[in-house]
């Protein structure tokens, strides 16, 4: 490589990305199925599938298949060498062909690739790609659904505090906040597993017509998507879809959708997790550079970073909808690198979301603490709708809000200001003021959410 102007030496170039500045994906399932490896791989058996396909419908002989199935591996390939090839043509499909074709050897290599085009091979690459990783991702949203199953039936009645705008609302229960995180991850899952079946092969040629196939002798051409769709176990497309990009768009909403559900179970428990707070805790927590006694909540910060990037990266697919023509310039081009950074982010985050909810620790005798932070003021809603029918509503209304004054000021539980006043003095002011004994039908609820399967 002839050296800049400078005389500073380029670094040579390295298709290896080991995630050195994504801790979130790094090291993950998701991470070697996302790999240029892996995408090597599904470009090989997207070919090879291909060929078979065709063998299977007549189109060329088994020995073809078997031949092309034997040469697609993707230890008799270089890397590097099809990256920087792939800058004259736009895509590394192209030097992929002619390395393959070569492997299978002159009397089957003109069965390689026959009537497709780059974006057959790429897109239905990508698909499998994807759906590899959906699934690897599945199994981690499982497991983070059934951590929060047992949090929820462990703290059904643990009181705490319920904030609203970041301050004190009224009581509610850990085990109904669990369950609610749990009905998102669900959530989360059910969209994944909708899209993961529905991705589909990729199949037109040239513009989407099938032509070259019916070039080749094919009876019935739209026998073939169905036929490689087999091979694959992907989904048969109604059409080929070069520039009818629902697949890619259905697949940035349930990934961007999965970071933010596995996002907000992040965001709650690095509220909960502070110093002052301390209701809860990760299981292992990291360490600080300089300071030794942090233990940093590293799982949820990962997931949250994750949460904040995959709405900006799902824009970009939603965004290459507006494709041109029968074969777009660009928009499918685009697609490649923030969809494979979705795969990696949301697959690093709900291998997080996994660990977090598996060892998280919930303090119950710290919730107790905060539930009487204010005194018993926590109830002040109860305590307006008990008084109201015994004192009327104007007088119930001018009394809390004098005694809760009295509160603030002077540091009193609110049960032993109220037992001053004579009109109370038959009222379990105890039980009334007791948070714990205010949570509602957060129970019932916690039950009814955890019937969904």
């Amino acid at each position: 490589m002839t050296p800049p102007p400078s005389g500073r030496e380029v670094p040579p170039a390295d298709p290896s990305d080991t995630g050195l500045l994504a801790p979130g994906w790094a090291g993950s399932p998701a991470a070697s199925a996302t790999s240029d490896t892996a995408y090597l791989r599904a470009l090989l058996d997207a070919e090879a599938a291909l060929t078979r396909a065709q063998a299977a419908l007549g189109l060329a002989p088994a020995e073809a298949a078997t031949a092309v199935t034997a040469a697609a591996d993707p230890d008799r390939f270089e890397v590097r060498s099809l990256v920087e090839r792939s800058r004259t043509g736009g895509n590394p499909v192209i030097p992929l062909v002619a390395d393959l074709t070569k492997a299978v050897g002159e009397e089957y290599g003109p069965y390689v690739h026959r009537g497709a085009t780059s974006q057959d091979i790429m897109d239905t690459a990508t698909m499998l790609v994807a759906s590899r990783t959906l699934d690897l991702v599945l199994g981690d949203l499982t497991r983070t659904e059934r951590a929060l199953s047992a949090l929820a039936t462990a703290h059904r009645d643990t009181a705490m505090p319920g904030r609203t705008l970041t301050q004190h609302a009224v009581p509610t229960t850990f085990g109904l906040k669990a369950a609610g995180w749990r009905s998102l991850v669900l959530d989360a899952r059910n969209r994944v597993r909708v899209v993961r079946s529905a991705l589909p092969v990729q199949l037109g040629g040239a513009a989407g017509t099938l032509a070259a196939f019916t070039a080749y002798d094919a009876e019935d051409a739209l026998a073939l998507p169905d036929a490689y769709a087999r091979e694959l176990g992907l989904a048969a497309p109604l059409l080929p879809w070069h520039t009818l990009r629902t697949p890619i768009a259905d697949l940035a909403g349930c990934l961007a959708f999965a970071a933010g559900a596995l996002g907000k179970v992040a965001a709650d428990v690095l509220v909960l997790c502070r110093t002052e707070i301390a209701e809860v805790s990760e299981g292992s927590g990291g360490g600080s550079s300089a300071m030794p006694h942090k233990a940093n909540p590293v799982r949820s910060t990962l997931i949250a970073a994750a949460a904040r990037r995959a709405p900006q990266l799902a824009a970009v697919l939603y965004g290459s909808l507006v494709a041109e023509d029968e074969r777009p310039a660009g928009a499918w081009h685009a697609e490649w690198e923030p969809l494979r950074e979705l795969l990696r982010l949301v697959g690093g985050a709900a291998r997080d979301a996994a660990e977090l909810t598996e060892g998280l620790r919930v303090h119950p005798d710290v919730m107790r603490q905060h539930l009487d932070l204010t005194h018993g003021l926590i109830v002040s809603e109860r305590l307006s709708a008990e008084l109201a029918p015994l004192l009327g509503r104007a007088r119930a209304k001018e009394l809390l809000t004098e005694v809760a004054r009295r509160t603030y000021a002077e540091g009193r539980p609110l049960a032993e200001l109220l037992a001053g006043e004579p009109e109370l003095k038959d009222l379990d002011l105890s039980e009334l003021t007791d948070p714990a004994r205010y949570t509602g039908s957060a129970g019932a609820l916690t039950d009814r959410a955890l019937e969904r399967r």
